[in-house]
């Protein structure tokens, strides 16, 4: 018992010990480093030939040619081109999914990227959608459409697609809302593209969570990006330069 008591003791003695430091924080600073190509002018030579078979590799999956666009394109709200794009192609490759929606909604914050004019490669479309998000459908009655349009509207715009004309003002209040040329109808139904990060009602779009006749596709093929690839291959294989302007789909009044 004695020998068990002084093993104890020895060991909590140990421990105090260990757990004791003559050091202490007296402060905490950062600094930023910049990481540009600066650091290309005198690459180290080791690191280059190790990375080389990897980056062979990146190259051949991220450097084709997947498209051309007309003009530098970037995410801004109230409305942009690129997010105008992007909600317009959800509405086109929705044929794939026997869908036909009445508009697209594609969050501002989860473009990642600009694209710039000339070619675009399968790298700058992940750039621009780097998340996991799944194209997704479902149907909102006309006061969720108008509750949602007032969330986006506080927000001070989201990407909708063509034929969504919204009116709001700088303090995030909705003004007027329609819908291809006709008033959003309280009672009726409509349905939208989105992706299903939005559809879960994150982003402040709360509304989504009142969708009803969900169609939320899983698999791979089904994220935003490949949905994107796949729209840039099928307009470069029929020799088309994708355009897209600012259209006044979101216009701010004083």
């Amino acid at each position: 018992m004695k020998k068990i008591l002084m093993f104890a003791a020895v060991v909590s003695l140990l421990l105090t010990t260990a757990c004791t430091t003559h050091y202490k924080m007296t402060r905490v600073s950062r600094s930023q480093i910049v990481i540009d190509q600066r650091y290309d002018a005198s690459p180290d030579a080791q690191a280059v030939a190790f990375l080389a078979p990897y980056r062979a590799k990146v190259d051949a999956v991220m450097g084709p040619v997947v498209g051309r666009v007309a003009h530098d394109m970037a995410a801004a709200r109230p409305e942009s081109d690129l997010s105008n794009l992007l909600t317009d192609i959800f509405l086109y490759m929705s044929k794939r999914y026997n869908e036909q929606p009445d508009f697209a909604v594609y969050n501002m914050g989860g473009i990642r990227a600009a694209l710039a004019k000339g070619d675009v490669t399968y790298g700058d479309v992940l750039d621009v959608a780097p998340f996991d998000n799944k194209i997704c459908f479902l149907t909102l009655t006309g006061d969720k459409v108008l509750e949602l349009f007032r969330q986006i509207a506080k927000r001070g715009g989201e990407g909708v697609s063509r034929g969504v004309e919204m009116v709001i003002r700088p303090d995030g209040q909705l003004v007027s809302a329609r819908l291809h040329g006709k008033a959003i109808d309280p009672k009726g139904s409509y349905r939208i593209a989105t992706i299903d990060y939005i559809a879960q009602g994150n982003d402040g779009m709360t509304a989504f969570k009142s969708g009803t006749n969900l169609n939320s596709p899983q698999e791979d093929e089904n994220n935003s990006r490949y949905v994107i690839r796949d729209f840039f291959l099928e307009m470069l294989h029929n020799g088309q330069v994708i355009d897209s302007k600012v259209e006044g789909r979101i216009r701010v009044e004083n």
